[in-house]
Protein backbone atom coordinates (compact mmCIF):
# COMPACT_ATOMS: atom_id res chain seq x y z
CA UNK A 1 0.00 0.00 0.00
CA UNK A 2 1.24 3.46 -0.78
CA UNK A 3 0.58 6.95 0.37
CA UNK A 4 -2.78 8.29 -0.82
CA UNK A 5 -3.48 11.93 -1.46
CA UNK A 6 -6.60 13.95 -2.17
CA UNK A 7 -7.24 17.55 -3.06
CA UNK A 8 -10.50 19.48 -2.58
CA UNK A 9 -10.73 22.19 -5.27
CA UNK A 10 -13.57 23.56 -7.42
CA UNK A 11 -14.69 21.22 -10.19
CA UNK A 12 -13.42 23.24 -13.19
CA UNK A 13 -10.06 23.92 -11.56
CA UNK A 14 -9.63 20.20 -10.82
CA UNK A 15 -10.32 19.28 -14.45
CA UNK A 16 -7.77 21.80 -15.71
CA UNK A 17 -5.12 20.63 -13.26
CA UNK A 18 -5.82 17.01 -14.16
CA UNK A 19 -5.33 17.75 -17.87
CA UNK A 20 -2.09 19.66 -17.24
CA UNK A 21 -0.66 16.79 -15.18
CA UNK A 22 -1.85 13.99 -17.44
CA UNK A 23 1.37 14.13 -19.43
CA UNK A 24 3.34 13.52 -16.21
CA UNK A 25 1.95 10.03 -15.57
CA UNK A 26 4.81 7.67 -16.54
CA UNK A 27 4.52 5.71 -19.73
CA UNK A 28 6.50 2.80 -18.28
CA UNK A 29 10.12 3.65 -19.15
CA UNK A 30 12.01 4.93 -16.08
CA UNK A 31 14.16 7.88 -17.10
CA UNK A 32 15.35 11.28 -15.98
CA UNK A 33 15.99 14.54 -17.82
CA UNK A 34 18.46 13.95 -20.61
CA UNK A 35 18.92 10.17 -20.36
CA UNK A 36 17.24 6.98 -19.21
CA UNK A 37 18.10 5.70 -15.77
CA UNK A 38 16.65 3.25 -13.27
CA UNK A 39 17.16 4.35 -9.68
CA UNK A 40 18.24 1.85 -7.04
CA UNK A 41 15.90 0.67 -4.34
CA UNK A 42 15.73 2.82 -1.22
CA UNK A 43 15.65 0.84 2.01
CA UNK A 44 14.66 2.41 5.34
CA UNK A 45 13.66 1.13 8.76
CA UNK A 46 10.13 1.52 10.02
CA UNK A 47 9.83 4.86 11.82
CA UNK A 48 12.76 6.50 9.99
CA UNK A 49 12.53 9.11 7.22
CA UNK A 50 12.97 8.36 3.53
CA UNK A 51 14.28 10.98 1.08
CA UNK A 52 13.38 10.45 -2.58
CA UNK A 53 15.61 12.44 -4.91
CA UNK A 54 15.01 13.48 -8.50
CA UNK A 55 17.57 15.26 -10.70
CA UNK A 56 16.34 17.99 -13.03
CA UNK A 57 17.98 20.67 -15.19
CA UNK A 58 17.11 24.00 -16.79
CA UNK A 59 15.30 22.29 -19.66
CA UNK A 60 12.64 20.91 -17.33
CA UNK A 61 9.41 22.86 -17.52
CA UNK A 62 7.20 20.78 -15.20
CA UNK A 63 7.91 18.16 -12.55
CA UNK A 64 5.86 16.06 -10.11
CA UNK A 65 6.19 13.19 -7.65
CA UNK A 66 3.69 10.33 -7.80
CA UNK A 67 3.05 7.21 -5.75
CA UNK A 68 1.76 4.80 -8.36
CA UNK A 69 -0.92 7.01 -9.99
CA UNK A 70 -1.51 9.23 -6.96
CA UNK A 71 0.04 12.70 -7.22
CA UNK A 72 1.99 13.76 -4.14
CA UNK A 73 3.54 17.02 -5.35
CA UNK A 74 3.18 18.95 -8.60
CA UNK A 75 5.99 21.46 -8.69
CA UNK A 76 5.84 23.15 -5.27
CA UNK A 77 2.14 22.49 -4.87
CA UNK A 78 1.25 19.70 -2.47
CA UNK A 79 -1.52 17.35 -3.52
CA UNK A 80 -1.11 14.74 -0.79
CA UNK A 81 -3.03 15.26 2.45
CA UNK A 82 -0.51 13.14 4.34
CA UNK A 83 1.35 15.52 6.69
CA UNK A 84 4.35 13.18 6.71
CA UNK A 85 5.12 13.96 3.05
CA UNK A 86 7.03 17.20 2.57
CA UNK A 87 8.97 18.88 -0.24
CA UNK A 88 12.66 19.26 0.53
CA UNK A 89 13.73 22.91 0.63
CA UNK A 90 17.17 24.53 0.46
CA UNK A 91 18.34 21.90 -2.00
CA UNK A 92 20.33 22.37 -5.20
CA UNK A 93 18.55 23.88 -8.19
CA UNK A 94 18.98 20.59 -10.02
CA UNK A 95 17.34 18.57 -7.24
CA UNK A 96 13.63 18.00 -6.73
CA UNK A 97 13.23 15.79 -3.66
CA UNK A 98 10.54 14.81 -1.19
CA UNK A 99 10.79 13.37 2.32
CA UNK A 100 8.43 10.83 3.87
CA UNK A 101 8.65 11.02 7.65
CA UNK A 102 7.95 8.21 10.10
CA UNK A 103 7.84 5.61 7.32
CA UNK A 104 5.49 2.67 7.78
CA UNK A 105 4.96 -0.61 5.96
CA UNK A 106 2.07 0.73 3.86
CA UNK A 107 4.46 3.34 2.37
CA UNK A 108 6.43 0.62 0.60
CA UNK A 109 6.17 0.54 -3.17
CA UNK A 110 7.11 2.41 -6.38
CA UNK A 111 7.49 6.19 -6.54
CA UNK A 112 7.88 8.13 -9.77
CA UNK A 113 9.36 11.55 -10.47
CA UNK A 114 7.76 12.67 -13.74
CA UNK A 115 9.28 15.57 -15.68
CA UNK A 116 8.56 17.44 -18.90
CA UNK A 117 11.57 18.38 -21.05
CA UNK A 118 11.11 20.01 -24.46
CA UNK A 119 7.47 18.92 -24.48
CA UNK A 120 8.59 15.33 -23.94
CA UNK A 121 7.60 13.49 -20.71
CA UNK A 122 10.19 11.33 -18.94
CA UNK A 123 10.38 9.77 -15.49
CA UNK A 124 12.64 8.45 -12.78
CA UNK A 125 11.35 5.47 -10.82
CA UNK A 126 12.48 4.42 -7.35
CA UNK A 127 11.19 1.62 -5.14
CA UNK A 128 10.86 2.20 -1.42
CA UNK A 129 11.49 -0.83 0.81
CA UNK A 130 10.49 -0.65 4.47
CA UNK A 131 12.24 -2.93 6.95
CA UNK A 132 10.68 -3.78 10.29
CA UNK A 133 12.97 -4.84 13.18
CA UNK A 134 12.30 -8.39 14.33
CA UNK A 135 10.36 -8.82 17.55
CA UNK A 136 9.04 -11.83 19.41
CA UNK A 137 5.24 -11.89 19.59
CA UNK A 138 4.73 -15.17 21.44
CA UNK A 139 6.95 -17.58 23.34
CA UNK A 140 6.45 -20.66 25.51
CA UNK A 141 6.21 -20.22 29.24
CA UNK A 142 8.50 -22.06 31.66
CA UNK A 143 7.74 -25.76 31.68
CA UNK A 144 8.77 -28.67 33.90
CA UNK A 145 9.17 -32.16 32.40
CA UNK A 146 10.51 -35.49 33.53
CA UNK A 147 13.95 -36.51 32.30
CA UNK A 148 13.65 -38.52 29.09
CA UNK A 149 10.32 -36.98 28.12
CA UNK A 150 9.63 -35.03 24.92
CA UNK A 151 8.97 -31.31 25.07
CA UNK A 152 7.89 -28.74 22.47
CA UNK A 153 8.95 -25.11 22.84
CA UNK A 154 7.32 -22.39 20.75
CA UNK A 155 8.65 -19.00 19.61
CA UNK A 156 6.84 -16.69 17.16
CA UNK A 157 8.51 -13.59 15.71
CA UNK A 158 7.64 -11.01 13.07
CA UNK A 159 9.80 -8.69 10.99
CA UNK A 160 10.67 -7.50 7.46
CA UNK A 161 12.53 -9.22 5.98
CA UNK A 162 11.21 -12.36 7.64
CA UNK A 163 12.81 -12.95 11.01
CA UNK A 164 15.18 -15.87 11.57
CA UNK A 165 14.71 -17.64 14.90
CA UNK A 166 17.78 -19.10 16.61
CA UNK A 167 17.53 -21.25 19.72
CA UNK A 168 20.26 -21.22 22.38
CA UNK A 169 20.49 -23.41 25.44
CA UNK A 170 21.54 -21.51 28.55
CA UNK A 171 21.93 -24.14 31.24
CA UNK A 172 22.22 -23.12 34.90
CA UNK A 173 25.68 -23.31 36.45
CA UNK A 174 26.10 -24.37 40.07
CA UNK A 175 29.17 -25.31 42.10
CA UNK A 176 29.28 -28.83 43.57
CA UNK A 177 27.35 -29.59 46.75
CA UNK A 178 27.91 -32.93 48.46
CA UNK A 179 24.50 -34.16 49.54
CA UNK A 180 25.52 -37.64 50.69
CA UNK A 181 28.74 -38.96 52.23
CA UNK A 182 28.38 -42.40 53.78
CA UNK A 183 31.06 -44.47 55.47
CA UNK A 184 30.81 -48.13 56.39
CA UNK A 185 31.92 -50.63 59.01
CA UNK A 186 33.51 -53.62 57.34
CA UNK A 187 35.38 -56.60 58.86
CA UNK A 188 38.82 -57.50 57.55
CA UNK A 189 38.65 -59.62 54.42
CA UNK A 190 35.22 -58.40 53.42
CA UNK A 191 34.07 -55.99 50.71
CA UNK A 192 33.65 -52.38 51.77
CA UNK A 193 32.07 -49.43 49.94
CA UNK A 194 32.32 -45.69 50.63
CA UNK A 195 29.68 -43.57 48.89
CA UNK A 196 29.78 -39.91 47.88
CA UNK A 197 27.02 -38.02 46.06
CA UNK A 198 27.25 -34.44 44.74
CA UNK A 199 24.85 -32.14 42.89
CA UNK A 200 26.44 -29.71 40.40
CA UNK A 201 25.97 -28.06 37.01
CA UNK A 202 27.91 -28.96 34.98
CA UNK A 203 28.18 -32.42 36.53
CA UNK A 204 31.04 -32.79 39.00
CA UNK A 205 34.16 -34.91 38.61
CA UNK A 206 35.23 -36.97 41.63
CA UNK A 207 38.58 -37.67 43.22
CA UNK A 208 39.36 -39.79 46.27
CA UNK A 209 42.14 -39.26 48.82
CA UNK A 210 43.44 -41.02 51.90
CA UNK A 211 44.98 -38.29 53.99
CA UNK A 212 46.85 -36.26 51.31
CA UNK A 213 47.48 -39.19 48.95
CA UNK A 214 45.26 -39.51 45.89
CA UNK A 215 43.78 -42.91 45.11
CA UNK A 216 43.48 -44.22 41.56
CA UNK A 217 41.17 -46.80 40.09
CA UNK A 218 42.60 -50.31 40.10
CA UNK A 219 45.58 -49.51 42.33
CA UNK A 220 46.17 -50.63 45.92
CA UNK A 221 43.21 -52.96 45.83
CA UNK A 222 40.54 -50.29 45.33
CA UNK A 223 38.10 -49.50 42.55
CA UNK A 224 36.55 -46.08 41.85
CA UNK A 225 33.15 -46.30 40.22
CA UNK A 226 31.40 -43.10 39.07
CA UNK A 227 27.77 -43.16 38.06
CA UNK A 228 26.23 -39.76 37.28
CA UNK A 229 26.30 -37.66 40.42
CA UNK A 230 27.48 -40.55 42.61
CA UNK A 231 30.97 -41.93 43.21
CA UNK A 232 31.89 -45.11 45.10
CA UNK A 233 35.24 -46.19 46.50
CA UNK A 234 35.16 -49.99 46.59
CA UNK A 235 37.47 -52.23 48.67
CA UNK A 236 37.28 -55.87 47.53
CA UNK A 237 39.30 -57.25 50.45
CA UNK A 238 39.51 -54.88 53.39
CA UNK A 239 42.73 -54.98 55.42
CA UNK A 240 43.73 -53.28 58.67
CA UNK A 241 45.73 -50.73 56.66
CA UNK A 242 42.57 -49.71 54.81
CA UNK A 243 40.81 -48.43 57.92
CA UNK A 244 40.84 -44.69 58.41
CA UNK A 245 39.65 -41.40 57.04
CA UNK A 246 39.04 -40.86 53.29
CA UNK A 247 38.18 -37.66 51.49
CA UNK A 248 35.78 -37.38 48.55
CA UNK A 249 36.44 -34.31 46.38
CA UNK A 250 33.77 -33.04 43.94
CA UNK A 251 34.88 -30.42 41.43
CA UNK A 252 33.63 -28.61 38.32
CA UNK A 253 34.36 -25.32 36.58
CA UNK A 254 32.21 -23.46 39.12
CA UNK A 255 33.94 -24.65 42.28
CA UNK A 256 35.18 -27.44 44.51
CA UNK A 257 34.02 -29.11 47.72
CA UNK A 258 34.95 -32.15 49.77
CA UNK A 259 33.70 -34.43 52.52
CA UNK A 260 35.42 -36.80 54.94
CA UNK A 261 34.22 -40.42 55.05
CA UNK A 262 35.44 -43.16 57.41
CA UNK A 263 36.08 -46.83 56.72
CA UNK A 264 36.06 -48.53 60.13
CA UNK A 265 36.10 -52.00 61.57
CA UNK A 266 33.51 -53.75 63.74
CA UNK A 267 33.12 -52.11 67.14
CA UNK A 268 34.93 -48.90 66.14
CA UNK A 269 33.49 -45.59 67.30
CA UNK A 270 31.65 -43.71 64.56
CA UNK A 271 28.70 -41.33 64.12
CA UNK A 272 25.17 -42.39 63.24
CA UNK A 273 25.70 -41.55 59.57
CA UNK A 274 28.62 -43.89 59.26
CA UNK A 275 31.19 -41.12 58.90
CA UNK A 276 31.80 -37.44 59.49
CA UNK A 277 31.12 -34.97 56.69
CA UNK A 278 33.44 -32.23 57.91
CA UNK A 279 36.23 -31.14 55.51
CA UNK A 280 39.46 -32.84 56.52
CA UNK A 281 41.58 -32.34 53.41
CA UNK A 282 44.44 -29.84 53.74
CA UNK A 283 44.04 -26.33 52.32
CA UNK A 284 47.24 -26.65 50.28
CA UNK A 285 46.06 -29.86 48.62
CA UNK A 286 42.63 -28.37 47.95
CA UNK A 287 44.18 -25.39 46.13
CA UNK A 288 46.42 -27.70 44.11
CA UNK A 289 43.45 -29.79 42.98
CA UNK A 290 41.53 -26.67 41.92
CA UNK A 291 44.47 -25.32 39.92
CA UNK A 292 45.08 -28.61 38.10
CA UNK A 293 41.42 -28.96 37.22
CA UNK A 294 41.08 -25.39 35.88
CA UNK A 295 44.19 -25.78 33.72
CA UNK A 296 42.27 -28.40 31.72
CA UNK A 297 40.03 -25.68 30.21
Amino acid sequence: MGICGYLAVPGKCLVVLGLKLLFLVPAGVPARSGDSVLKDNITVRQGDSAVLKCNVDSKVSRVAWLNRTTILFAGKEKWSLDPRVILMENTAITEYSIKIQNVDVHDEGPYVCSILTNKKPKSTKVHLIVQVPARITNISKDITVNEGSNVNLMCLAVGRPEANIIWNHHSPRDPPFISKARGTGTPVGQKGVLQCEASAVPRADFEWYKEDRRLFNGLNGVKIENQGKQSMLIFFNVSEEDYGNYTCVAINTMGITNASIILYGPGAMHDVNGGAVLPRISTCLLLTISLIYLLKF
